[in-house]
């Protein structure tokens, strides 16, 4: 059984910076692809970023390229948020499954959510 534990959420001004860990146990076959998907309120669930483990190979949302950076350890992954935007504000959630896909229904296990905050 895969378990998330996600953190390091926050509120920051515009362009600061904030990093979410995503720490996760179990069987790494059935976690080898970690992301990060954000929902602000009314509107639908988005992805963000995600990673192979096994390989490090990434995929970037074009809304958050060039500003947001997921990198990974063994059991952990890390968001790295710069120069972030009042629109950046949601509810992010750490997921992880054997494949990376764009589509959450895709991800069996989840995070419980850190929220992000940020103010003009």
């Amino acid at each position: 059984q895969v378990q998330l534990v996600d953190s390091g959420g926050g509120s920051v001004q515009a362009g600061g910076s904030l990093r979410l860990s995503c720490a996760a146990s179990g069987d790494i076959s059935t976690r080898n692809c970690m992301g990060w998907f954000r929902q602000a309120p009314g509107k639908a669930r988005e992805g963000v970023a995600r990673i192979y483990i096994s390989i490090g190979r990434t995929y970037i949302a074009d809304s958050v390229k060039g500003r947001f950076t997921i990198s990974r350890d063994k059991n952990t992954a890390y968001l790295q948020m710069n120069s972030l935007k009042p629109e950046d504000t949601a509810m992010y959630y750490c997921a992880a499954a054997p494949l990376c896909s764009n589509s959450s229904s895709s991800f069996p296990y989840w995070g419980q959510g850190t929220q992000v905050t940020v103010s003009s």
